[in-house]
């Protein structure tokens, strides 16, 4: 039986332990899957062996490989298939396995599971979830590193989010499977392993709000997945030198929380943006375009971005090298001027 939101959301906490963020994505979608059978999970190696970095290790034994299963080497037919899937009922939530593996499925992804709505004037929706482990400093190689949230966000249609931590992981994979619209569940693969104490289930902010993560009042920085505690780090070194650092995590990417930015970037009057991605064209262009265009009166200085370079995601031997780092995010906030 169908369990209701309702159900779910009234099941007992657990005590609090110690998971990572791999281990709460796993989680939700064994809860996800308890409490409505119209969700069913699929993708590369996702079956017996629980997925390259065993997010859903154990799944297949607990509910059966008609409800989770192996897919062919072929994201554009994961995807096509899940729209049809989604269309017909059912909930699909798909894994691209790694970032890059996902340009495949481009064409799917744009053509028809951001349009699908707007296309059938709102009597179609397509309640689907792809995840999409992401981002650097994992040492992967060509293909295996790639931020390519520019390109989702970049499509209208689409919900794009991305988790820094455990609680949050498990809060807002359960609420993009329950979403009636299509969801790009980005993953930051260097955070897999982070771990925090946590009761289950849990429910942070909604997924489409950000969160202010560290107050200050000099600085704000934005951040988010892999770059939040990039910024965390750069507020603790930062505040040696007195300069008192706020940091927001976005969390949605599209939809973009304006009110809660804004708000943050109004009391600080400064704000510089953090992204793995290249700079150019980089998501951190749009944060620093609606920063600015709603909050001109209010900033003291242009908003910077702090990024990886403008070139293809290098070997692993020169990672270290291109991703923004707290001593990066310091050297950027030495270029304004600051009144003594």
């Amino acid at each position: 039986m169908t369990a209701t939101t309702t159900e779910t959301e009234t099941t007992a906490a657990s005590a609090p332990t110690q998971l990572t963020m791999a281990g709460a994505l796993n989680a939700a979608l064994r809860d996800a899957m308890a409490a409505d059978d119209r969700v069913v999970v699929y993708g590369e190696d996702v079956g017996p062996l629980g997925g390259v970095f065993r997010v859903t290790d154990g799944l297949q034994a607990q509910f059966g490989d008609d409800r989770i299963w192996d897919s062919p080497l072929a994201e554009s037919g994961i995807v096509g298939t899940a729209i049809g899937m989604a269309m017909y009922g059912m909930r699909p939530v798909v894994e691209m396995q790694f970032d890059a593996f996902s340009y495949p499925a481009f064409e799917q992804m744009v053509s028809h599971v951001a349009k699908m709505r707007n296309r059938t004037k709102g009597r179609m929706t397509l309640p689907m979830v792809v995840r999409i482990p992401c981002a650097g400093a994992i040492g992967g190689v060509e293909h295996h590193s790639d931020s390519s949230e520019a390109y989702w966000t970049s499509t209208p249609g689409l919900t794009v989010v991305m988790p820094s931590n455990p609680a949050d992981a498990y809060s807002m994979l359960r609420e993009a499977i329950e979403s009636e619209d299509p969801v790009v569940f980005m993953e930051p693969k260097s955070r897999y392993w982070s771990k925090a104490p946590i009761a289950l289930p849990v429910k942070t902010q909604p997924m489409d709000r950000a969160v202010l993560v560290r107050e200050g009042t000099d600085v704000t920085l934005l951040a988010y997945g892999p770059t939040v505690r990039t910024a965390l780090e750069a507020a603790d070194a930062a505040e040696a030198e007195s300069l008192s650092v706020e940091v927001v995590d976005l969390r949605s990417l599209s939809p973009f929380d304006d009110e809660t930015v804004g708000a943050s970037v109004r009391k600080t009057s400064r704000a510089a943006v953090i992204h793995e991605a290249a700079q150019f064209g980089g998501y951190g262009a749009e944060v620093a375009a609606r920063v600015t265009e709603r909050n001109f009166h209010y900033l003291a200085a242009p908003v910077l971005r702090i990024t990886g370079f403008d070139i293809p995601y290098p070997s692993p031997k020169l990672e270290e090298h291109y991703l923004p780092t707290p001593d990066r995010v310091l050297a950027a906030l030495d270029t304004w001027e600051w009144d003594d």
